[in-house]
């Protein structure tokens, strides 16, 4: 079964990861919709400013954890304070290459939060998280 394209926001402080995942995306097919962002904050002002209405498809987030100014933990709970019309319009995926348990318990307690990830992002994570994880 072929899955349903997607939006896809990524948010990775690094570009040159940023561009990966961008060329990733595009190269499964799943997306043409493809946002990019090196800021979490502009992300979220972004997604907050999303009109809701008449968006049919789920859109996909990934997040980094380990990010300067604002880092994906705070992102996600940013995230969690906006509006549930909002927040039902995307599913979170934290990408992060942690081994750190403190902060894999933290990603699990997030209510919004799909999956964590490792890093790096690869075609068939990508795949897999689409085919079987979407809600």
């Amino acid at each position: 079964m072929i899955p349903t394209p997607r939006p896809f926001i990524v948010i990775d402080d690094n570009k040159l990861d940023c561009f990966i995942a961008e060329k990733i995306i595009l190269n499964t097919g799943l997306s043409e919709k493809i946002k990019t962002f090196t800021d979490a904050q502009k992300a979220l002002d972004y997604i907050g400013g999303t009109d809701v209405k008449g968006h049919d498809e789920k859109g996909i987030i990934i997040v980094d954890i380990q990010m300067p100014l604002m880092n994906g933990f705070e992102f996600v709970e940013a995230f969690e304070a906006l509006p549930e019309a909002v927040q039902d319009k995307f599913s979170i995926y934290v990408l992060s290459s942690t081994i750190n348990e403190t902060d894999l318990n933290r990603v699990r307690n997030y209510r919004t939060v799909k999956h964590l990830i490792d890093k790096p992002l690869t075609s068939k994570k990508l795949s897999y998280l689409v085919e079987h994880l979407m809600d």
